[in-house]
């Protein structure tokens, strides 16, 4: 820059200073454009694949190519009496419910948990000079073949979430549903909203008899019956796509060593 200034009075950075690059050229960035095109690929493979560090392949993707990385997202596959049972419900609640009603839904759902917790290989790390180190502050995750599961329901709506329901043994059948879960349903919903509210549950077996649907028709204000609510649809409940997530993180999991019969 000295330089520019001494010879032209001014700083020209049309050009960057300082000796050529040999790694991130013009060539080696239309290699790793090309590259990409071809569909997913790690920065460590393109490194190895082109011959170079992969902080320099990183910084092509980023500085030269303008790219960030991006997890594959997983979402139901759904068929097309799928997406028409989509549009459906989409259009009934268009004309049953208005933008306030909406927020006066009641979503929920069942979720198996186990003792062994959740743990994510790719993000979780224990930072130690050595294997054997790592070890011995956690860095073995020992996981039983046949773990304790335990079943509970939640409730959740725009104000708050409902009081949970733990089903301490044997399996969910319409009788325990109806007996156990919809009763805290209904109070719940009418201490929040009164006697004007809806109540959503998927698919499964216990939702779907025809006990279930009648004392749901009986006894809430409004529900969103079989007919209606469409299949493999977990993207449209909250507790689905987000709270169950969330209530995991929350659990001390070094805690939940056994069930309490």
């Amino acid at each position: 820059w000295c330089k520019m200034i001494d010879e032209a009075g001014f700083i020209n950075l049309t050009t960057p200073p300082g000796p050529p690059r040999t790694v991130r050229t013009a060539g080696a960035i239309k290699k790793v454009k090309k590259k990409l095109q071809k569909g997913k690929v790690s920065t460590r493979k393109l490194a190895f694949d082109l011959g170079m560090s992969r902080k320099s392949a990183q910084r092509i993707l980023q500085d030269d190519l303008g790219c960030r990385p991006y997890k594959c997202l997983i979402e139901p596959a759904l068929t097309e009496e799928h997406k028409e049972k989509r549009k459906k419900i989409a259009n009934w609640i268009r004309t049953n419910f208005r933008k306030q009603e909406t927020l006066k839904i009641l979503f929920s759902d069942e979720k198996m948990f186990d003792i062994d917790g959740i743990y994510n290989t790719q993000k979780d790390r224990i930072w130690a000079a050595s294997r054997d180190e790592a070890d011995k502050k956690g860095g073995v995750h020992q996981k039983e073949k046949f773990p304790q599961k335990v079943m509970v329901w939640l409730g959740v709506c725009s104000k708050s979430v409902s009081p949970l329901v733990v089903f301490e043994q044997g399996t969910l059948d319409h009788e325990r549903y109806i007996k156990e879960v919809l009763p805290v349903a209904l109070k719940y919903g009418n201490h929040v909203f009164g006697n004007d509210w809806t109540f959503q549950q998927d698919g499964a077996k216990p939702h779907t008899h025809h006990l279930t649907q009648q004392w749901c028709h009986d006894n809430f204000p409004g529900f969103i019956d079989k007919d209606h609510w469409p299949p493999n649809s977990p993207d449209l409940n909250p507790l689905d796509y987000c709270i169950w997530d969330e209530f995991q993180k929350f659990i001390d999991w070094n805690r939940a060593t056994l069930k309490q019969h």
